[in-house]
């Protein structure tokens, strides 16, 4: 049978989609993870946003589009949150959430809706292992932090970590097939809360993998000079960090049930600069959260640019039902629209100045892809870059020739 595992989430939910494209392969079906005619599709579905889950539900007519006859089972955030937007589609056979993923390959026969209580404990029967460029390892699921935006905690349910030997064994195979791997989780900043232990004490487990590696989004309460001394000692570690923001007004950010301060924020990139002096600081910042005045918006403006990101992921509030902040009395769509569009402006300049301090200087790259005639890949600081020449799944020493849109034109040295 053609089996497509489609995502429509983040890279924890890329990785639960590619550990059950391993499974069924290994079942002998042909497994896809594009959307291409099959004869049953496996959706596992985003909730972060209004507008991600309403992608989700537009995914089930897609995939209708390309064979009217093919089943459809959905899993994932989305599910979760409501199984009856998915369960009166055409061709829907199946509806699960976020509980025994691993399963999911046993259980495509089953019809109806059931939606498992979310588990207390690190569900271990995920492993991935596709092989890939850049491949993903997933450590840890759910959140503690109660954000008054985010319904991920009501989806994904507690923080709950996997055992530091089972990351590493996965992480050991991986490096002979991969040459970049991503620690990703829901929260990679509460690893090992709740298994005494602590990301650092992980991340000091993998100093002997010989593989470029990344970490996913980390919160501020995180940084601390154990953690970052233990990246330090990683054979290729990628110093890129992912620093979730929000907003740049202390005011918004109490609101928003972020547990620190502009200043806090600004003296862990300090920390993280001192051990990585060109790292790349990168973030997520939403704009429109409906206690956020012009002059708090003006602030996080300001505060932006005293930080300098290298990239940033910029999104209008998005109201979640069941949320603290869904309570709250929503700003105009146009005044959300013009926040959003001008820190746009400020990230695309930040990032192109952040590429331009790269000029004549050397990346190492990790190429992937052909794009407009260049060979495409991303540096250890994910700054996408075009070479000329070379071969895609290979690390190449580059020199930055200039900056343009925020991409490095790069020669091979």
């Amino acid at each position: 049978m053609k089996i497509v595992v489609y995502n429509l989430g983040c890279k924890v939910n890329k990785y639960e989609c590619d550990s059950l494209l391993k499974t069924l392969a290994e079942r002998g079906h042909e497994v896809s993870e594009d959307l291409v005619c099959a004869d049953l599709y496996i959706l596992n579905t985003c909730a972060v946003t209004n507008e991600a889950e309403r992608k989700s539900r537009q995914c089930v007519s897609r995939c209708l589009k390309l064979n009217p006859d093919a089943k459809i089972v959905v899993c994932g955030c989305a599910s979760q949150n409501d199984p009856t937007q998915f369960s009166s589609k055409g061709n829907v056979t199946f509806v699960t959430g976020n509980a025994q993923k691993g399963k999911l390959a046993d259980r495509l026969q089953e019809s109806g809706i059931l939606v498992e209580p979310l588990p207390r404990e690190y569900e271990d029967d995920l492993s991935a292992e596709v092989v890939r460029t850049r491949s993903y390892v997933k450590v840890q699921d759910g959140c503690d932090n109660y954000c008054s935006y985010c319904l991920i905690p009501y989806v994904r349910g507690r923080s709950r970590s996997r055992s530091v030997e089972s990351v590493v064994e996965e992480c050991k195979n991986l490096q002979r097939k991969s040459k970049e791997i991503t620690i990703t989780g829901i929260d990679i900043s509460s690893y090992g809360k709740n298994i005494d232990s602590d990301l650092a004490t992980l991340i000091c487990a993998l100093s002997d993998i010989d593989c470029r590696i990344r970490l996913g989004s980390l919160e501020v309460s995180v940084i601390d000079d154990k953690l970052l001394a233990a990246l330090k000692n990683l054979k290729k570690f990628c110093p890129q960090f992912h620093l979730s923001l929000q907003s740049g007004e202390d005011g918004v950010l109490k609101k928003m049930n972020r547990h620190y301060t502009t200043q806090k924020y600004l003296q862990k990139v300090e920390l993280i600069r001192k051990y990585f002096p060109d790292c790349a600081i990168t973030t997520d910042l939403i704009c429109g959260f409906p206690t956020e005045s012009e002059e708090s918006f003006e602030s996080t403006l300001e505060f932006i640019e005293r930080v300098g990101f290298a990239q940033m992921h910029v999104f209008g509030y998005s109201p979640r039902a069941g949320t603290v902040a869904s309570r709250y009395k929503l700003l105009p769509p146009d005044v959300v629209k013009d926040r959003v569009n001008g820190a746009i402006k400020v990230a695309e300049k930040q990032r192109q100045e952040y590429v331009e301090s790269f000029v004549g200087k050397t990346l190492q790259v990790l190429t992937e892809d052909t794009e407009q005639g260049y060979m495409s890949g991303y540096s250890t600081q994910y700054i996408k870059c075009y070479i000329e020449g070379g071969e895609s799944d290979t690390l190449y020493d580059v020199t930055v020739e200039k900056a343009q849109d925020g991409i490095a034109y790069c020669k091979i040295k």
